[in-house]
This record gives C-alpha cells, structure tokens and sequence, in this order.
C-alpha cells in the first residue's frame, strides 16, 4: 500500500498512517457485513482511482476471486465512488450488480479524516446466498452500518488505538451488542458459552455487562480502570477477564454514527486453553533455565576442585594436566550459564567466543594478544557446547605450543557464517550453512613431518572427535606459508542458515 500510495496519489504521510489504522481494523467491518471490501484512493491528476487494500470476509463468500490491489480505473466509470468521493456520503445502488453470474451489491463508504475524503471503501456484498437473517446476522449488519457511518464521519478507526488483529478477537470468536447504558441487546451463542465458562449461569440479555463481569471475576490488586467501566464499552479499551473456571479476552468499540454514542460492541474470545499452555511453557522455560544454571554451578565446583587439587600436586605434568581440565570444565561451564539466561536452546555464540578467548590468554606465560574477527552468530545448545570445547583445546594449544614463555605475538579467531546450495543424493537443491572458523597464530609455526590427523596429542584428539564425530564437520592445521605467521587452524561445520 505505501508504494501505490506513494506512486500514485498525493495523499500526505499522515493520510497514510491514517490509511494504514484503517486497515489494520477493517477486518471488523468485513466480516459484519458479510462484504468484499477494496479501498480505492483518486490518483494525483484526480483522474482515475487506484485500489491499494482489499478485504474478504470470513463470515460469508467473496465477491472477488481475483486480487484487486494495484487495479487502475478511470473517474466515471464506477458512479457510485465519483459520488461518495465528491459528496461525502455513503452511496448505495439500487439493482445489484452480475459479476461471472452471480448478483453483487455494491456500497461506497467515503473515508475521511479531518474534515477530508481521502478514498472511498467499495463494500461489495455476494447476493447468491442470500436468505432470511437471523438475530445474529442483523445484528452483525446494523453494527457494520453503524461503524460505515462512523467511517464516513472520520470517528472510526480511533486515533492512538492501533490493534492486533492476529491477537485481537475477532467477530466470530463472540460478539455483544450493548446499549447507551451498557445493558446487553445480544450476545452470539460464542459469547454466552465463553461468560458460562466464567461462571454465569443465566443468560446475558438485559444485564449490565460492565457489573455482571465484575461479580464474575472481581479484579485483584490494582488496575488501570475499573472492570465495570472498561466491560460496559465507554471507551476503546482491550483486557483479559480471568475467574476460577476461565479466561476471556475482550475488546470494546464504542458506536457513534452520529457522534452522539448509541451503545457498544464487544468482542470476545475464549482463552483459557492458550493461557494455560502459556503459563505450562513459561514453566517449562524457568525449569530449563534453572537446570543449566545448576548445572553450571556444578561444574565450577567440580573445576575448583579440580584447581584445588591441581594447587597440591608436585609433578609439574601432572599439575598442568589438572588446569587443561580446569579450562575444559569452564568452556562448558560458559555454555550453561548463557544458556541459563535465554527462554530457548540457543546462544549468541560471539559472547562465549570472547570469553574462552579471555580465559585461556589470562593463563598464558607468553604475551599473547587474542583477538576475535566476524561473527558466530546464533547456535543450537548441541552444536555451542563442543564448539566451546573445540575453540578452548585448539587455542591453548596455540598459546602453549607457538610461543616461549615471555615470547609475545597474536592469535586471531575468525568466523564466517555462510549459507550455500548444498544438493544431497537423491534430494533437491537445499540451503545448509556452514561456519568457517580459522585459528591463526604468528608463533614459530608446525614441526616438520607434523601431521594433525595423526598426532597423539589430547587436546587435538578431542578436538578431531568432537569435529568430526560430534558435529560433523571438518578439521585442519597447516603451517602459513608466509614467513613469521605460524600456524593456521581450520575448522568447516555445518550449521544452521542465519535468518
């Protein structure tokens, strides 16, 4: 819509916003009045219309099988938007129209705001199964006259009060019709099932609808307004009623046609069973968090511990071979604590990289600059969790290896997250990514004849298992062919696309 606005009219931004708050409520008059509906807005030469929204209703069959948004036609050809545009007025045409055999009435709802017409709504109505209205179904017109009128007065959509229509009830979920008074004219069989489930056990037709909500789920602690004001539909306001026995959602709109109010909609929802399932997973998400932060709390025991003990040996191996444990128990330790302040099983993995990075420096003998290039982005708990043990074994390995105490030099991690077609027998083309991590020292680089596939070293056979075995992905160490810039790591595993 912004685009065909913008391109094709001279309607202000302001006049777009105001477009865009009608839209985002239209859905409401839609399906009241059983109608298609397109918003058609004059071109900047003021000599034809352009149609930038459409609406279907989903309380009744279209009238448009095709999509009208981006559909030009000239002034004159459709009489009753010239009229509605020109005099301001709702326009209705005697004699439907035949549309591919079947009979459709047509309405023009002129939309203004501020005293302007910016555009005109074309309400187009499917005649072909048109039969005697139930109470329900004249209640549901009456409403959408009320709010057309409302519509072309420019009191409808209300300023400020943008809604959600994917979190909103809708007319179908239940709907109540009140008087100036706020007593109920009719309430949908959805909602007398959904204020039954509150606790009512009467009907609701000729009570006050703000003091029955009341008695049935009397507020707790403070509110913004009080329940009764808010349920009797004196202002646009949305709020959740709970009792004992359920949840519903309500939203109110009060009708002014005539800019005097008339009475109230209602619309209701049923919510009991999506707030229960909510509470269960904000549950399920506390346990979890809760697990990995005793979890983590564990393993920085189970790694003082370890220090501790490391602090009591005499042999130099063996002290050396408690604090690689130390650090190995700490990677995983920094996984479980970031994982412990996240609602799902995913880290940002840059911050763990940073940290690893800090640990294993601060314990170096060398002066060592490490330094972090690009981003890992975003991983899976699975992948996180070795990847932090693979990065801790393959840096400690540098700083121990390249470098003579005292020595100083530079260690630079870079990451580069990609995603690429990557086809598999017998499938289609698909989309995998890969993290590409490469480890590079400026040390005194591989011993001749080194090869790391083979080399009997702890740190690198965790690494080959946990690369290979693990993730799944590829592992490589290789002397940098220019002179002076020691060793290159690489490591290639697959990972998820970034969004």
């Amino acid at each position: 819509m912004n685009e065909l606005v913008r391109q094709h009219t001279a309607l202000s931004e302001s006049d777009l916003e105001w477009l865009h708050l009608l839209v985002s409520e239209w859905q409401l008059l839609s399906d009241l009045s059983f109608a298609d509906l397109v918003l058609w807005v004059p071109t900047r030469d003021g000599a034809r219309y352009v149609s930038v929204a459409q609406m279907r209703p989903n309380t009744g069959p279209t009238s448009y099988q095709d999509d009208m948004v981006g559909h030009l036609v000239p002034r004159g050809r459709r009489p009753l938007l010239d009229a509605a545009l020109d005099e301001g007025r709702i326009v209705r045409e005697g004699d439907p129209e035949w549309r591919e055999e079947v009979p459709v009435r047509v309405e023009s709802i002129p939309v203004r705001r501020e005293g302007r017409v910016l555009g005109v709504i074309a309400r187009n109505t499917n005649l072909l199964t048109v039969r005697t209205p139930s109470r329900l179904e004249l209640t549901y017109l009456q409403s959408a006259s009320d709010l057309a009128q409302m519509i072309a007065a420019g009191s409808f959509p209300f300023p400020g009060q943008q809604v959600d229509m994917d979190a909103s009830p809708r007319v179908g979920d239940g709907l109540i019709r009140l008087d100036a008074d706020g007593v109920v004219q009719y309430a949908s069989p959805n909602a007398l099932s959904a204020y039954h489930r509150l606790g009512l056990a009467s009907d609701l037709v000729g009570h006050h609808l703000g003091r029955t909500t009341d008695e049935l789920a009397p507020a707790r602690g403070p509110v913004d307004e009080a329940m009764v004001k808010l349920a009797s539909g004196y202002a646009p306001r949305e709020a959740e009623v709970e009792s004992p026995g359920g949840v519903i959602q309500l939203r109110a709109i009060p009708l002014k046609p005539k800019g005097i109010r008339i009475g109230s909609l209602v619309l209701l929802r049923d919510v009991t069973e999506l707030r229960r399932r909510e509470r269960e997973l904000i549950t399920k998400d506390a346990t979890i968090r809760e697990i990995h932060h005793r979890v983590k709390n564990n393993l920085q025991t189970v790694a003082a511990l370890l220090r501790l003990q490391a602090r009591r040996m005499v042999s130099p191996q063996g002290r050396e071979a408690l604090n690689e444990a130390v650090r190995r128990v700490g990677s995983i330790a920094i996984v479980h604590e970031t994982l412990s302040q996240n609602l799902d099983e995913r880290v940002e993995f840059d911050e763990i990289a940073d940290r690893v990075l800090a640990m294993v420096a601060e314990i170096s003998p060398a002066k060592v600059a490490c330094r972090r290039t690009g981003k890992f982005g975003i991983l899976d708990a699975e992948v996180a969790t070795p990847l932090s043990m693979v990065l801790t074994e393959i840096l400690q390995n540098a700083l121990e290896h390249a470098f003579a105490p005292g020595d100083q030099g530079t260690v630079e991690v870079t990451a580069v997250r990609s995603g690429k077609p990557s086809p598999k027998r017998g499938e289609g083309p698909r989309s995998d990514g890969r993290l590409l991590i490469t480890v590079q020292d400026d040390g005194r680089g591989l011993p001749e004849g080194f090869d790391p596939q083979r080399a009997g070293n702890l740190g690198l056979q965790i690494v080959r298992t946990l690369v290979e075995g693990e993730l799944g992905g590829g592992f490589d160490m290789v002397r940098v062919p220019e002179p002076g810039h020691g060793t290159r790591v690489i490591l290639d595993i697959p990972v998820e696309p970034q969004k």
